[in-house]
This record gives C-alpha cells, sequence and structure tokens, in this order.
C-alpha cells in the first residue's frame, strides 16, 4: 500500500444521508512522504467529513514534525507542523459552480493528500530558525557561532 493511500475516503454513504449528517475520521502515521525532499514524520490528524447541501465538506485538523535546515547556521532541526483547513467537495451536478474547487469524483472516493500536500507545505517557515536567539555561522570561518567561538567573535 502507498503510504498516501489511507487519506483517500469513500464518502460515497453521505451522499444519501441528510445534511447535517458527519463522519470523524482519524489518521495517524510514522511516516509520510510529502516528495522526495519533504516528509512529515509522526502524522496524525482527524477529518470531519459534513454533507452539505452542495456536496461533502471536509474539516481537517493535522500536524506533525519535519526536519529542515535553519536559515542561520544550517544546522538541521525538527520543525513541528499545525494545520487546519476546510474545503468543500462538491456535487458532481454542480460542476458549473464557479467558486467550487474540488468535485466528488463519480466513485465517491476523494483523496486528501493533495489539500494535506498544500497546506503542510504552506506551513514550513520561509526563514527557519532552528532557535529565535540563533547566532548563526562567523562569515570569516565558517563556524557555528552557537556551539564554539571562534578569533572573529571572541566574547
Amino acid at each position: 500500500m502507498n503510504n498516501k493511500d489511507f487519506l483517500r475516503i469513500n464518502v460515497g454513504y453521505l451522499l444519501n444521508q441528510a445534511v447535517g449528517t458527519y463522519r470523524d475520521v482519524d489518521f495517524e502515521t510514522p511516516h509520510l512522504e510529502i516528495d522526495a525532499d519533504f516528509q512529515v514524520e509522526n502524522f496524525k490528524g482527524t477529518a470531519r467529513l459534513s454533507r452539505v447541501q452542495q456536496g461533502i465538506l471536509v474539516q481537517m485538523n493535522c500536524e506533525g514534525d519535519t526536519e529542515i535546515d535553519c536559515v542561520r547556521c544550517l544546522t538541521p532541526y525538527t520543525q513541528h507542523l499545525t494545520v487546519e483547513f476546510d474545503e468543500l467537495f462538491a456535487l458532481p451536478n454542480l460542476r458549473q459552480n464557479q467558486d467550487a474547487d474540488n468535485f466528488l469524483p463519480e466513485n465517491g472516493n476523494i483523496d486528501l493528500f493533495p489539500l494535506v500536500d498544500e497546506f503542510m507545505t504552506m506551513e514550513i517557515p520561509i526563514k527557519p530558525l532552528c532557535d529565535k536567539n540563533c547566532k548563526g555561522l562567523c562569515q570569516e570561518c565558517g563556524a557555528n557561532l552557537n556551539v564554539e567561538t571562534c578569533e572573529h567573535h571572541a566574547i
């Protein structure tokens, strides 16, 4: 099984339910590969799938850890990511609705992976820092000033 398959959900049963019916689905995996350069460890989340007039509303909360490099000292560190999003999967007969970004497939299976990918990626800081007080690298010799001093930065 592909490690992304657990984010595919059959919601066909909800289409026959009354508006307002919902179901909560929990997700958890020790490792989620978003792409070759972006992995999320300890991924977990909950999706509330609600039958609404227009289709199925997905309200997702998820979190996980990823390893990224600090922009100042270039040391890898673990960044915790927390994501919340709401996404409507519109009924196929509403395809003329220009406001909908996603439509329910004919088979009733929705894939949440592209949304998790998009929103997790947006949570990565533009300038990731291992610590707000990171001293960075010496511009002369390249020493990591968080762990050592050098002749250029005597205390």
